[in-house]
């Protein structure tokens, strides 16, 4: 079983992320873009990109402008040439932080970086000194009225599910990277509604943040988040689930 729940963190990321639309249909439309150009433009043969297609439709991201950034990936339009960055340091607190980027000026975007986290209480460092700590891994989230207890269990053993929480609001189900897209369109197969979905780095071990930091770690976290070259911030922060539903109000 986890020992910690992503469930509180995603919905205080929502809650943040609802106000930022735009910038976050820009993002997903940048991975398109990429994926497409690493992978090529059939999403049967590139599983990256069926991932970001697969984010695109959950966000409600326009069809117009998902067609348009496949075709920036395929040369058809013209389009920057983004190269991918991973950023790494810590947070109040000693958290662990990991940024995934796409930029067109390296330089810049590191500068940038290294000055978010050192105004908000933080130090970017060496490459490797974090991300030793991580593993990318499938993960859902299942609304605990959705199914009893009893019924998701069995769900997970089906699903081939390597580890589970069982929440106050949600069920977590986590699964090996390369299952992500088979356990979500058996999931779409069987009508069960997810609540959230991702390719998440997930920390191999957690730390508990201390109350009187986290109003900083959460300021660090949504300045890189809202920097336009971060694609995904990712932290082994655990904050008291009362704590983090504060903040959000």
């Amino acid at each position: 079983m986890s020992g910690h729940s992503k469930w509180s963190t995603i919905k205080h990321k929502k809650a943040a992320t609802d106000a930022r639309r735009g910038k976050m249909f820009s993002k997903i439309l940048k991975e398109i873009t990429v994926a497409t150009r690493v992978g090529g433009p059939d999403p049967k043969g590139n599983p990256r990109l069926r991932t970001a297609l697969l984010e695109a439709r959950s966000n409600s991201v326009p069809g117009d402008n998902i067609d348009r950034a496949v075709k920036k990936g395929t040369g058809e339009l013209a389009a920057e040439v983004y190269e991918e960055v991973i950023y790494e340091g810590y947070g109040p607190g000693g958290v662990a932080i990991l940024v995934e980027g796409l930029t067109d000026n390296r330089n810049r975007t590191a500068g940038e970086i290294r000055h978010i986290f050192a105004r908000n209480g933080g130090n970017l460092g060496d490459s490797g000194c974090v991300s030793w700590m991580f593993t990318r891994r499938g993960y859902f989230a299942i609304e605990r009225k959705e199914m009893d207890e009893e019924k998701f269990m069995e769900l997970a053993v089906e699903l081939g599910a390597d580890d589970v929480a069982i929440e106050e609001e949600a069920y977590e189900i986590y699964t090996p990277m390369e299952d992500f897209i088979t356990v979500q369109e058996e999931l779409e197969r069987r009508g069960i509604p997810v609540a959230a979905k991702e390719l998440a780095m997930v920390p191999q071990t957690w730390i508990d943040v201390p109350r009187d930091k986290v109003n900083q770690l959460l300021r660090l976290m949504e300045a890189l988040e809202d920097h336009d070259d971060a694609q995904k911030v990712w932290g082994n922060q655990h904050i008291d689930e009362s704590v983090l539903e504060a903040q959000s109000r």
